[in-house]
């Protein structure tokens, strides 16, 4: 028995649209900029898409759902027409094309997983920091960290890259286990933040601070060596060389890179992607710090004592 169903020859846009799976709206889009030739209208003066033109509308419509950009695909189209009709070497080149940006998204997507994982587990602020440095911070109680510190270890890791955070996070570690040295610095950083614009370079107070830095970092110092603190440090560098076999183990700050380790692998080992690459002395320049005269010129006076004592170079024993 045959069917009285009759197909019709050509369809309206609405309907090419819905057997499609989009809209009017998109088909008169692809009209606009060459994707799809433009049908004759009917006496009706509306369009009128027959079956190759609904061929196309398929096409169009799978490869733009694969990501496939309609500018590309517009392009494969005319390779295919010039090539003839079993030519397709524009829409290999295109799909090869979208695959490498594919897998480079997929990548990034597993780093940014692997990044809000390790905030999740570590603390946000913690999970910030990349893992050779929270690898040194992993030993303290939960909490014995400020934020102020993991501040100051994110900026650092930024300038001097990984290893100069953890080098820093010693003194961290020391503060966060000795009460009184935290206690004691707490009183300095708060002498020091006194020093405002308020405060003449000459002032007395500014030489007296400045002293009080020096006898603290003195003590601080004397304390990281006695804990043994020190010789982690020295492990440290000796695993970042292990880690990292082909860089410079003492780079000049004023060449080395700011994000220096940021590309390690795709496992959070690193402090950030795409953030362009700097000099440290470059990022130490960029990065503001509110300092009054009065305070700087209290750190340069720390500083200066410090040298005084420092056994001068060459010296033998």
């Amino acid at each position: 028995m045959h069917s009285s169903f009759i197909p019709p020859r050509q369809v309206k846009i609405g309907d090419a649209a819905a057997f499609v799976g989009t809209t009017p709206r998109a088909i008169r889009h692809y009209h606009e900029i060459g994707l799809l030739p433009e049908p004759e209208r009917g006496g009706d003066d509306r369009r009128r898409y027959g079956y190759d033109d609904m061929i196309r509308l398929l096409w169009i419509r799978k490869m733009a759902d694969a990501g496939v950009a309609l500018d590309d695909i517009r392009d494969a189209f005319a390779d295919t027409a010039s090539a003839g009709a079993t030519g397709d070497h524009g829409i290999a080149r295109i799909l090869e094309r979208l695959e490498d940006t594919l897998v480079a998204q997929e990548a990034e997507l597993r780093r940014q997983r692997t990044a809000v994982r390790r905030m999740r587990v570590e603390g946000s602020r913690m999970g910030l920091l990349s893992d050779f440095v929270t690898g040194r911070l992993k030993s303290l109680p939960e909490g014995s960290l400020r934020q102020a510190d993991l501040d100051s270890l994110l900026v650092t890791e930024r300038m001097f890259g990984p290893l100069g955070a953890a080098v820093q996070a010693t003194r961290f570690i020391a503060l966060a286990t000795h009460p009184e040295l935290r206690e004691e610095s707490d009183r300095v950083d708060a002498a020091e933040e006194a020093l405002d614009d308020t405060i003449d370079v000459d002032d007395p107070r500014v030489s007296r601070v400045a002293a009080e830095r020096h006898s603290f970092e003195t003590v601080l110092q004397a304390v990281i060596e006695d804990s043994g603190l020190a010789r982690s440090d020295d492990a440290l560098f000796d695993s970042w060389d292990a880690l990292h076999p082909d860089l410079d183990p003492d780079p000049d700050p004023a060449t080395a890179t700011a994000d220096e380790g940021e590309d390690e692998d795709e496992a959070g080992h690193g402090p950030g992607r795409g953030q362009g690459s700097m000099s440290a002395f470059e990022a130490i320049a960029k990065m503001p710090y509110d300092f009054s005269p009065a305070r700087l010129r209290c750190m340069e006076l720390a500083e200066e004592l410090t040298a005084r004592e420092s056994p001068a170079s060459g010296d033998g024993p």
